[in-house]
This record gives structure tokens, sequence and C-alpha cells, in this order.
């Protein structure tokens, strides 16, 4: 392996900028098909520190999309496919896994404010809100994810405020929670595309399980990647 892998990260952000994310921590929750390439992305970015939780394997329908699936690894914990290929791409990063399914409940053991940044991956409505809310009353920061199925055009996906999306009915219903707790802000990655459901679909739209292609959600990742890797380097130059 090269003496600087990162040299070509310094080129564009700077050395400085670069040895800041040497000594960044971020937690992913959620590792499939976004939080895995967002997890690749931070690794190959150099943070220094990435912990991910995850109590969900491997499963055969992840191939089309996750970038830790693979034929020979189905059944396997996510967390730990994902730590060991950022420890192959960089073997001085610190990666913590957690087998862990997160809830409004045990939101306070998990220590979040001992984290940088907080992605939210997660595909759990009551879940994603408790740790919202949690993020947001402890002043944490947080990027969340809203839907990424059912849709095929990655030009349409955008970094925005929740309060300024549309079209994405995971984000219509963050967006009403978000009202309620009276919560002012959340950043997010969301997509304008209207979702593609079939019209026999459309009244059990909730309860089935959204269709993904390969290129939706890992494209959903790096906008997280990017976003995070960008607020980063803010903070050194302000």
């Amino acid at each position: 392996m090269s003496m600087n892998q990162f040299q070509r990260n310094e080129k564009v952000i700077g050395k400085k900028n670069q040895e800041l994310l040497f000594k960044k921590s971020v937690l992913i929750i959620g590792v499939g098909g976004v939080g895995a390439m967002l997890a690749m992305s931070l690794a190959r970015m150099g943070i220094g520190e990435i912990s991910l939780i995850d109590d969900d394997v491997i499963d055969i329908t992840n191939l089309n999309r996750q970038i830790h699936a693979f034929v020979d690894n189905v059944g396997e914990s996510k967390v730990d496919v994902m730590k060991k290929l950022i420890l192959r791409i960089n073997p001085k990063a610190k990666v913590n896994s957690f087998k862990i399914r997160v809830s409004k409940e045990n939101l306070e053991d998990l220590n979040l404010n001992q984290y940088d940044y907080i992605a939210d991956c997660i595909d759990t409505v009551s879940a994603k809100i408790g740790l919202i809310e949690y993020a947001k009353k402890n002043e944490l920061n947080i990027i969340s994810s809203m839907g990424a199925g059912n849709r095929m055009d990655p030009s349409k996906i955008e970094v925005s405020d929740i309060y300024k999306t549309s079209y994405d009915p995971l984000a219509k219903v963050i967006r009403r929670e978000c009202r309620k707790l009276k919560i002012k802000d959340l950043k997010v990655v969301y997509s304008k595309e209207e979702p593609k459901v079939k019209s026999s679909q459309k009244e059990n739209i909730r309860k089935s399980v959204p269709s993904s292609v390969s290129f939706l959600p890992p494209t959903f990742g790096l906008f997280m990647a990017s976003e995070i890797i960008k607020d980063f380097i803010y903070e050194f130059d302000k």
C-alpha cells in the first residue's frame, strides 16, 4: 500500500483538512444499501473512527444494491462484513460494530454524544423519529436518509431541509412528526422523483417491501458522505 493513500484527497481538500478527517468519528445507524456505501466512502476519505450499528444479516435480496453483499457472505452480519471491508481500505481506522436494533428506548445506551456526526440510515419510522428527536434535543450533528426505494433517477436526489422536501412519502411522515416535536430543521438526503409503484400496490405500499435498483441507495450514501465531509471541512475553515 502507498505510503500516502490519501494523496489524491489532499490535492482536493488540502493536507490540514485531511489531517482533520483522521481525527473525526462518524456513527452510521443502518448498514444497508445507503449506509454501506456511506461507510465505504468515509473510509476512503480517511475518517479516523467509523462506528456501525445494524442487527441485520446479508440476505440474498441485498445482492442487487448493497456494496458489501456477495453470494459467499449471505447470512453474515452486515456490520461484521462492513468492518472487514473498511479495514481492508484503511487498516489504521478504528471501526466499531454493534449488532443492535435501535429503538427510542435504547438511545440513551448508545452514548451518541461521543460522535462528531450521526448518519441516520434507518428504515423504521419510529426509530428514525426517536433518533432525530434525541439528536436535536442534545444538539448533535445528524443527517438523515429519506426513502431510496421505488425510484430510478439518481439525478433527482437532493440535499435539503426536511421542511423543503416533496414527493417523498417517508419525508412527509418525518416532516409531520418533526413539526409535532417542534424540531426547527433537519438536513436530509431525499429524491424529488415520485415513487414508481404499480397501481395494484398503492393501497398496500406501507406494508410492502420497497423495490430497489443497484444505483439509487448507494447514491444516497454518496450524497450523505459528501455532506458530512463538507461539514467537517467547513468547521475547520471557520
